[in-house]
């Protein structure tokens, strides 16, 4: 609201500031500033492009392969399009070509962003008192595209004696409604107004926002320290949206891990399904859907099973010679299954399978739909990753289909094809180790 008319409808003002020089390495910006007399007062809030950041702090480098200079400052890439990658750079902020800039810059040469912009704000905040007596808020710029939207906005990168962030969690709506996730931009906000007047071309990297004086104080959601523009940066726990399609599915698949200790955390049967719907996009032979999954989400059917698969395994040792020790120690094995809170039994069935009455053909028939069946449950192990649920495949179920059909009162027509051990994982599973595709390749 104008700090000028209490009663007025709220309202501010912004203006670019003209007469700023090219800025060079090692110029004093808050001096710069200082000079063009912008006529700041204190509450105003200053917004300044990062471009001259980085060149007063020498963030120019000589790159002839601006490739070269993204890679180098890149932490991760979060998307791939083409030549195009938005990825995760060194100040932990996601965007197109970690904000490497080739445009208003020498030729053979690229602009960096700013080391630490939340410190840039601070030393311009800094400047600009010493040398104007004013206390302002100070707000360091990039541009930024955004996921879902098409078109460029700048937002904060760095600031300094802003609230970057307006918590009204806690609050009421104009019709009494409690506000339980509403927290504001404001940094962001006042970034793009800024930018409605400096334009991109225009060569006015500064503007001053006047009219918003509660904005300007401590930083941060909390208002209890200047923490700067970083607060604003979602952490990777809290980020629903953290890669790309084609780096989410990379992802999924190689991400998954058999996981073997899991939590008392329950398993939503919604997530389950989700992940038995993305299994049956599988390939399949005859246009057919051989898959079949059995979910055993009460603790008595998963136990029933277990016992009557347990006692048919000891048979099976038994009949082999095994002795006691031996066979207790091979049965301990199955305990994956009894420790998870969820259990699936994946079945092949054959409807649509064809007859050949030729042993070679019925064979190759019978594989065909053995490979379909597999494709399925792999989709269904990734699809449970994508769901952040751990999940075993254990096969045992396949050595005693028969007691499997009788204890679940399944059609002599389904084939169980192991069990998958489906909950939370008790910890992160352990790192992979890199396997080169070359060993498993043969050109022809």
């Amino acid at each position: 609201m104008s700090s000028s008319d209490a009663g007025a409808s709220p309202s501010y003002r912004v203006w670019a500031v003209p007469g700023l020089p090219e800025v060079r390495q090692g110029d004093d910006l808050a001096k710069l500033i200082a000079a063009t007399e912008p006529g700041l007062a204190d509450g105003d809030v200053l917004l300044v492009t990062s471009k001259i950041v980085s060149k007063a702090e020498g963030r120019i480098v000589e790159a002839s392969d601006r490739e070269a200079a993204i890679d180098a400052e890149t932490v991760r890439v979060v998307a791939r399009r083409g030549t195009l990658r938005i990825v995760e750079n060194r100040q932990g902020l996601v965007m197109a070509a970690a904000g490497v800039d080739a445009s208003n810059t020498p030729a053979g040469t690229v602009l960096l962003l700013p080391e630490d912009a939340d410190a840039s704000a601070r030393a311009v905040r800094d400047g600009l008192r010493d040398a104007l007596g004013v206390d302002v808020g100070v707000v360091v710029t990039d541009t930024f595209g955004r996921p879902w939207r098409n078109g460029l906005t700048d937002v904060a990168i760095g600031a300094a004696g802003v609230r970057v962030l307006d918590d009204l969690r806690g609050g009421t709506d104009a019709y009494g409604n409690p506000l339980s996730a509403t927290v504001v931009a404001t940094a962001d906000e006042l970034a793009a107004a800024g930018d409605l007047v400096k334009g991109k071309a225009g060569g006015l990297p500064v503007a001053v926002v006047r009219g918003l004086p509660h904005v300007v104080g401590e930083s941060g959601a909390a208002g209890e320290a200047d923490e700067g523009a970083r607060v604003m940066v979602r952490s990777s726990r809290d980020d629903m949206f953290r890669l790309g399609t084609s780096e989410a599915v990379r992802e999924a698949v190689t991400q998954r891990r058999t996981v073997r200790e899991f939590t008392d955390e329950p398993v939503d049967p919604g997530a389950v399904r989700r992940a038995v719907a993305a299994a049956v996009t599988a390939p399949a032979p005859h246009h057919t859907t051989p898959w079949r999954f059995v979910l055993l989400e009460s603790e008595e059917s998963r136990v029933r099973l277990l016992d009557a698969m347990r006692a048919a395994w000891v048979a099976d040792l038994e009949r082999d010679g095994k002795s006691s020790e031996s066979i207790a120690k091979r049965v301990r094995r199955g305990d994956v299954l009894r420790k998870a809170p969820y259990l699936v039994v994946p079945c092949l069935v054959m409807d649509g399978s064809h007859t050949y009455g030729d042993a070679r053909r019925d064979a190759a028939e019978r594989e065909m739909f053995v490979v379909a069946a597999g494709a399925g449950v792999q989709n269904f192990l990734v699809a449970l990753a994508g769901e952040r649920l751990g999940s075993a495949w254990v096969s045992s179920t396949m050595f005693c289909r028969d007691v499997v059909r009788d204890v679940l009162g399944l059609p002599g027509s389904w084939d169980p094809m192991g069990a998958v051990a489906v909950g939370h994982a008790a910890a992160e599973p352990v790192a992979r180790a890199a396997r080169d595709a070359g060993d498993f390749v043969e050109v022809r």
